[in-house]
């Protein structure tokens, strides 16, 4: 069976550029992303989100929605569009939840490290060094330097605040860890 070829997004039939993207077409994925672009991408902005966070749920819906439609599966039961949005919804919502969740860890976490002794600053400094190189830096510069979360990003090349928050936060359950490991709650009793 042949398929037309669509020479633009206003030559759009659901149907033909659904079984196009079932046979592995990828310009028919290309035609789906222009055209429902702002529509899933407004979902993301009108809901606390970014353009880029928008566009990178737009995009992991995509491929969702082209794996899915590959694996011979998928019967849609509605239209495409629809189906593609209940897609960009649930991705952004687990997106909010773990926003959401790393804001609260991160406000149950100290946020200036407690030391006003200099034993407890030789606690400290002895089990950070025992950390790696990244995680040593991540908490340096966020405790000691007190930079921000972009400054962090930046410096040390992630992709962007989330990842440093990412990162600050497991480097600080490791140093957790190691000063619950290796020393009482009598070490930092006066």
């Amino acid at each position: 069976m042949a398929l037309r070829v669509f020479k633009s997004v206003g030559q759009f039939n659901e149907g033909d550029v659904f079984e196009r993207i079932r046979q592995g077409d990828e310009k028919a994925l290309e035609l789906v992303y222009k055209k429902y672009y702002r529509m899933m991408t407004k979902l993301v902005i009108t809901n606390s989100g970014t353009e880029d966070e928008a566009r990178d749920v737009y995009q992991d819906a995509l491929v969702v929605f082209w794996q899915k439609a590959r694996s011979g599966n998928l019967v849609l039961t509605s239209k495409m569009s629809t189906y593609i949005y209940s897609i960009c919804q649930n991705l952004w919502r687990k997106e909010l939840d773990r926003k959401k969740r790393l804001s609260s860890e991160e406000k149950d976490s100290a946020e200036q490290m407690d030391m006003d002794t200099p034993e407890r600053e030789k606690i400290i400094a002895k089990c950070l060094s025992q950390l790696g190189d990244t995680c040593r830096k991540v908490l340096t510069m966020y405790y000691f330097d007190e930079l921000s979360m972009q400054d962090i990003a930046d410096q040390l090349g992630f992709a962007n605040t989330d990842t440093a928050k990412t990162k600050k936060y497991k480097c600080k359950q490791k140093l957790d860890e190691l000063v619950k490991a290796q020393y009482s709650a009598q070490d930092f009793l006066d």
